[in-house]
């Protein structure tokens, strides 16, 4: 199977690698400083799963001229727009496009852009980084839900299902992807508001006075906001992230808050601004994940105009 992998950070690195390495052909779309970066050193895995080494095969977006059986794309989602336009060429008429990204923003886009019979809904539960030039797996888990957005199951959709599984992908194919889709936003948008609004880990939060009642308040928003546009969260779904949200002594926190802590850019428009715009929609107001939406769009001001501060003058 011809893969085209969109985004060669951690998580694109790691598919790409493994899918590599079962013997499908993979392709890695990079910007022309990655790709003199793996060209010099190639492409490294540390894993519980065993070790990787390989020279991908690269291909920068002015070289990019033939289509391919799958895209894998796995930015950011403040680099989508950018990226569809990176990948298009290699889009024909039997592609099929797997974003592994958060919130919705990017399904509508993509389906608007190339057509919902090309798009299928994905998520991963895989815990990687990238250190230097090494993508290091943390634990072993490596899972993937994925289907079409019309609930069917169709002959086009299982060569891109065996290539993940061959690849050691735990791969399950869901007839309510979009459900799914949503049910993660909402718990992702929850933690990710809470830990970022209120400043700490979850278990900082639940021990402090009115934090819990604040971190559930915050779920109830976004609960309400899905329910508003025909994707309610399960019970299930709710109880067990309210509980998540309780739990003393817990260091969990969220991607956006370890990129705060960090100093890196953060997702703030797929995983909390859209939400809160989509709730708007429906006349649904949502002020706690506005305050942390908005506490996050002030720290990108002051880092974006701290780092160009930090720029020597040309």
């Amino acid at each position: 199977m011809k893969i085209l992998i969109v985004g060669a950070g951690a998580v694109g690195g790691y598919f790409g690698a493994r899918l590599a390495a079962s013997g499908q052909g993979v392709s890695f779309l990079v910007r022309p400083a990655r790709a003199k970066k793996l060209k010099a050193l190639g492409l490294e895995v540390e894993s519980p799963l065993g070790n990787l080494e390989l020279a991908p095969d690269l291909v920068t977006a002015d070289r990019l001229t033939e289509s391919y059986d799958l895209i894998f794309l796995s930015v950011k989602g403040y680099g989508l727009d950018a990226a569809t336009e990176d990948f298009a060429p290699a889009v024909g008429p039997d592609t099929l496009i797997l974003p592994v990204l958060n919130g919705m923003r990017h399904m509508d886009r993509l389906e608007a852009l190339f057509g919902r019979h090309r798009v299928l809904g994905g998520a991963c539960r895989i815990v990687v980084q990238l250190k230097g030039n090494v993508i290091q797996q943390q634990t072993p888990l490596q899972t993937l839900i994925v289907g079409q957005l019309d609930g069917q199951v169709s002959s086009r959709l299982q060569p891109a299902v065996d290539a993940m599984r061959s690849a050691g992908f735990e791969t399950t194919v869901f007839t309510h992807i979009v459900q799914d889709l949503w049910e993660k936003w909402v718990q992702l948008a929850a933690v990710g508001a809470a830990t970022c609004l209120l400043g700490g880990p979850v278990g900082a939060i639940a021990e402090a006075p009115g934090g819990v009642e604040t971190a559930h308040a915050i779920l109830k928003e976004a609960a309400d906001i899905a329910g508003a546009a025909g994707f309610p969260p399960s019970k299930a779904l709710f109880e067990s992230t309210a509980a998540l949200l309780a739990q003393r002594g817990s260091a969990m926190t969220s991607s956006m808050y370890r990129d705060l802590i960090d100093g890196a850019d953060v997702e703030v428009e797929a995983i909390l601004q859209d939400l809160v715009d989509r709730g708007h929609r429906h006349g649904l107001a949502a002020p706690l994940l506005q305050a942390a939406a908005t506490r996050l769009f002030v720290y990108r001001g002051l880092t974006l105009k701290s780092t160009e501060r930090a720029q020597p003058s040309p």
